[in-house]
Formats: structure tokens, sequence, C-alpha cells
């Protein structure tokens, strides 16, 4: 008990150290991409300076909107960092403190909580900007947590378990990615929009939605909106890595992508975005799957 708690808390720190520096490798990147320096004052070429955004967010009042619904509007981000964070539970390590048999079924069920607390950080607000921000994220989640799941199921069905280090170690065998490349791209375009990044960041959306369902929130209340969203990000990467390879490190290349994607492609429009998810995505993931299921059982 005493270890698998020392390894829990462990994790979350070191998930947390990641996010403040993912951040920084983002920043960084961008400034390369668009030809510019990225952070550089601070410091040895900027690297406190995670840590100087952390200190400056979180020493910030809390400013709470007058008319909002005060409990569910502090709560909302707590509860939204601690189902990013418990996420890591599932971390495919060798040396596993515990192993959770049924790894997948409880990251579905956690994926989709995460859209009751978008929803409710943007009805809490009492702000028409963010609820209709939070109602866009609801609909952009639900259409591509369908798909999600189907691609899921297709190379749980390939393992023939539901554990995510057997998936893994499945992977040594064969590269899933090469032989199911089509999979593997529509998963890639599906993390995007599941974690609200460029270029389906609609929840998010400035240039129509003022920031969208997080804009009443400051200080440590973004923070905390801040490091879920981060540390999603580096969860779908790590999944990736190990339902498309074999190895870990591959989730490297994949959190490149997401960078990369913001850097490069322009906002999609949010109609063709729903059109993809359900006449493109889901008729091809469901006739994946089709076709799958009776060759398993020829084998």
């Amino acid at each position: 008990m005493t270890q698998h708690l020392i390894s829990t808390i462990t994790t979350y720190l070191l998930i947390l150290l990641g996010v403040a520096f993912f951040t920084l490798l983002e920043r960084k990147a961008l400034g390369y991409f668009q030809i510019r320096k990225g952070p550089n004052k601070l410091g040895i070429i900027g690297i406190p300076q995670p840590l100087a955004d952390a200190l400056k967010l979180f020493v910030k009042e809390w400013i709470t909107p007058t008319s909002s619904n005060y409990f569910p509007f502090i709560m909302t981000p707590t509860i939204m960092l601690i189902l990013a964070l418990s996420m890591w539970q599932l971390f495919p390590s060798m040396n596993l403190s515990s192993q959770l048999t049924l790894g997948m079924f409880l990251f579905l069920c956690i994926s989709s909580l995460s859209v009751y607390t978008t929803l409710m950080a943007g009805w809490s607000s009492n702000s028409k900007y963010a609820l209709l921000g939070a109602i866009r994220a609801m609909a952009q989640t639900i259409s591509y947590e369908v798909t999600m799941t189907l691609i899921i199921i297709f190379y749980l069905l390939l393992a023939a378990q539901m554990d995510i280090l057997s998936i893994r170690l499945m992977s040594s065998y064969i590269w899933t990615i090469l032989l199911f490349l089509p999979m593997g791209i529509m998963w890639l375009a599906v993390i995007l929009a599941e974690t609200n990044r460029a270029p389906f960041d609609f929840a998010e959306g400035e240039s129509e939605l003022v920031s969208g369902f997080n804009i009443e929130y400051g200080g440590a209340g973004f923070a905390f909106l801040f490091m879920a969203e981060y540390s999603n990000i580096l969860m779908m990467s790590l999944m990736s890595s190990c339902l498309l390879t074999n190895t870990l490190m591959m989730a490297i290349p994949v959190t490149i992508i997401f960078l990369w994607a913001r850097a490069t492609l322009p906002r999609y429009r949010y109609d063709l975005l729903m059109a993809m998810a359900w006449k493109s995505f889901l008729p091809l993931s469901l006739s994946a799957l089709i076709a799958l299921t009776p060759l398993l059982f020829l084998l």
C-alpha cells in the first residue's frame, strides 16, 4: 500500500513537472516555426520560464463573477485536473506496483467524464460566451469519442486484451500503424480534436468565443484547467505509442505532431468538423471493425 501511494504521488509530481516544461517546448517550437525566438530572457535560454509562469498564475487573485454558481465554478478546475491525473494510473510500465486488467475500460470512462467538467465550467460561469464554448466542446467531444472508442476496440480485438501493458507487448511483434495506416491517421485526428488542439480548437476559438468555456477563469483556476489540458495531451501521446508502436519513446514524435499542427494548420470550420466526424470517420471505423471481426474468428 505504501509503495503504491509513493509511486502514485511521484507519478503525479513528475507529470505536473512534465506539463510545465512541455509548455516551454511548445513556446520554443512555435517561435522557431514562425522564425522568431521563444522565451529566452529568464535564466539560461528561458528554461525557468514555466516556473515563473506558474508562480504568476498561483499568486494572482482568483476573481469569481458575481452571477456565477459559486461552488461548481470553484470545484470544476480541481475535478478536471483530478480526472486528467487519474489517467496516469494506467502508465504502461514493466515495474507497475499494481496492474489494471481492464485499463482501457477505465481510460474510456475517465475520458468520457471530461465532457461533464467542460459543460459544468461553461454553465457555472453564467456567461453566454462560456456556455456557447462549453456546448460546442461537448458536441465536438461526443462526436469524436464515438470514433475514438471504435478505434480502441479495433486494437483491443487485435490484442485480445484490455490491459495497456499487454497491448504494448502485442505491438512489439507487429507495428500496427504500418498494417492499419488509415486507422492510425484517424486516431491522430481524433486525439487532436479530443484534446481541443489546433486545427480543431473550437472550444477555445479566440476569434469568435473569446477563449470559450474558460473565459471567466483566472489565476489558479485557469492554471488547473491549463494543466489538465496539457496532461491529457501527454497521455494521448503515450496512448498512441502503446496502440500503434512498441516503444514508449514514440510518444515524443506524437507530441511534436501536436505542436506542428498548431503552428502550420489553420482552424477548421465547425460544421465541416462535425460532418467529418459523423459522415467520414464513423463509417470508416465501423467498416474496419466489421471487417476485422470475422477474420479474427477465422484465424
